[in-house]
């Protein structure tokens, strides 16, 4: 897909994002955590991620039923490991429900990856 399409497609889904997406970006806008910079439904490639830090080459995902066993998604996280990208998965309740739990999570990973 051409970068200019990805790029449209990206500031449509910041458009449209779920709840879930909506909280967790509440947390990670503003270097709220640990002080790292965090960009949502970023392009890498030829793939749009839902957020990534890419001080910590950290891919954070956040799903809903629809990714449950989508081939597609493997071959992106893949794609992505290849080049040195962490992807970490949350499902959309976890996030609505347990917050903290997920945002732990999340400081955990980059307390044990090193940035680069």
């Amino acid at each position: 897909m051409k970068e200019k399409n990805l790029t449209a497609l990206a500031r449509g889904l910041r458009n449209r994002a779920t709840d879930a997406e909506n909280l967790l970006w509440r947390h990670f806008r503003a270097k709220q955590l640990s002080g790292l910079k965090f960009r949502r439904q970023a392009q890498i490639g030829n793939y749009i991620v839902d957020f990534v830090c890419f001080e910590n080459k950290l891919v954070i995902e956040v799903d809903g039923g629809q990714h449950a066993s989508k081939l597609n998604d493997k071959e992106r996280e893949r794609w992505l490991k290849k080049r040195g990208f962490k992807v970490i998965r949350f499902w959309n309740n976890d996030v609505l429900k347990d917050i903290e739990s997920v945002l732990r999570s999340v400081w955990e990973e980059i307390s044990i990856s090193p940035s680069p």
